[in-house]
């Protein structure tokens, strides 16, 4: 009798205050005196790994938006969703402390070299022993390229993702040019490496040109597992040869279901595995003991809510001054290279399954899925079992709260349900990916 089919659960997170959903900062649960403690990070950590997450990964941006009246006034402000520390030195800490969790981090190609970023995700997976994931951007915005040494602003969209490939074949060239065996550590006879087993890359694409070798040997998954958020028809191309999570934020079931079929479809075109690609909606849940406590901890939530801040927010995801605009057809002006697909296509559909009109669309938070441990459970069921996605990404609305609490009481109950592991099965990310037990 074959295995029963098992969900993957990732774990959204901020270097800062909050995340996806707005103002949840100011809640009296939430905690801020610890932002540039360790202890923080280290914490959260262990309460995913005990919860068995397969990962968590680090959003993260390049500035302070000013998309919204062209001022970065009312995002920063107001609290919105920050970057105050860099990712690449919480993620060290985090592994320090847990043995399963998956450690993913937030890298644009059109900014960073591919010799950097293969030697830093590289160098983490090797001292996390292979828990590592890089969600590939190529950026989408403007005032984070003019902050990278990019003046005139982005490249249009399908330069980025062709320069995107590149990276990643220049990164795979640096990575695999190393040998298991490679280095050697005899004391006796003097020889610390092969050097014939050290190979250069010798990578020479359009937009990236590497020589190589990497100065950091092969690590336990050679590559990092991918992770990817394209929706456009060049983004999901590009997902379609590389990611193996693909996060994604549609507004109902259906949507979910035909992009999980579009993007299955598509990896299999490319030549590889559906069941490689993980499809991971996010969901922003509220749990309760009982279903009126669940309602009344998310009318509490909403009477936070900053409505400027939801316009600050809903501006830097469109890419675009929702001050001045209040149309989908008006996001795209001539000669733009800025957009992320994912973003308005769900505003768009939020807009189309509430009959309400876009402005009023980008001018809500993002809906709350608040309920008993059964009912939450019972709605994740639903939308993995009809095919609608193969996991979930969960953004906190409260730091920590929200993963302690879907700790102790969603994930046994999905356990019970034998709809999600109990331990790790494997030694590495993609292991534990690939097969959630």
């Amino acid at each position: 009798m074959a295995a029963r089919r098992k969900m993957n659960l990732v774990a959204y997170l901020k270097a800062g205050p909050s995340t996806s959903y707005p103002s949840t900062w100011r809640h009296p649960s939430a905690t801020l005196d610890d932002l540039f403690e360790p202890e923080r990070w280290e914490h959260i950590a262990r309460v995913m790994e005990a919860a068995c997450f397969d990962a968590c990964f680090f959003a993260d941006g390049l500035g302070i938006p000013d998309l919204y009246k062209g001022s970065y006034a009312d995002y920063v402000g107001r609290g919105g969703q920050l970057s105050l520390l860099d990712p690449m030195t919480l993620l060290p800490m985090m592994a320090r402390v847990t043995t399963h969790l998956g450690l993913g981090v937030t890298l644009s190609t059109s900014f960073t070299p591919a010799y950097l970023i293969a030697r830093y995700l590289g160098s983490l997976d090797l001292l996390s022993k292979g828990r590592v994931a890089w969600n590939v951007v190529t950026t989408a915005r403007d005032f984070e390229a003019q902050n990278c040494n990019m003046p005139g602003g982005l490249p249009p969209k399908d330069q980025r993702y062709d320069m995107a490939d590149e990276v990643m074949e220049a990164c795979d060239a640096l990575w695999n040019g190393w040998d298991d065996d490679a280095l050697v550590l005899d004391k006796a006879s003097g020889v610390f490496a092969d050097a014939a087993k050290i190979r250069p890359a010798d990578y020479a694409g359009r937009y990236v040109s590497t020589r190589g070798p990497l100065s950091i040997p092969r690590s336990p998954q050679v590559r990092p597992v991918i992770m990817q958020a394209g929706s456009s028809p060049r983004g999901r191309a590009f997902a379609a040869r590389w990611a193996e999570m693909l996060f994604c934020a549609p507004a109902t079931k259906a949507d979910a279901m035909a992009f999980r079929a579009d993007m299955r479809a598509r990896v299999a075109a490319a030549g590889r595995p559906p069941q490689e690609c993980a499809v991971l909606p996010s969901i922003t849940v509220v749990v309760g003991e009982t279903e009126s406590i669940a309602r009344e901890k998310a009318e509490f939530l909403e009477s936070l809510v900053d409505p400027e801040l939801v316009l600050a927010a809903s501006s830097w995801s469109v890419v675009a001054d929702l001050s001045k605009i209040d149309t989908p057809e008006a996001l795209d002006a001539p000669g733009s290279n800025q957009g992320v697909a994912g973003h308005r296509d769900r505003m768009m559909q939020v807009a189309r399954d509430k009959g309400i009109t876009f402005a009023e669309a980008v001018r809500r938070p993002r809906a709350l899925l608040a309920g008993t441990p059964k009912m939450i459970a019972d709605e994740m069921e639903d939308w993995f079992t009809a095919g609608a996605c193969d996991g979930f990404i969960l953004p906190p609305t409260i730091f920590p709260t929200t993963f302690e609490e879907f700790g102790r009481m969603v994930v046994p109950e999905l356990q019970r349900r034998g709809l999600f592991r109990s331990a790790y099965t494997g030694s590495t990310l993609r292991e534990n990916l690939r097969n959630p037990g």
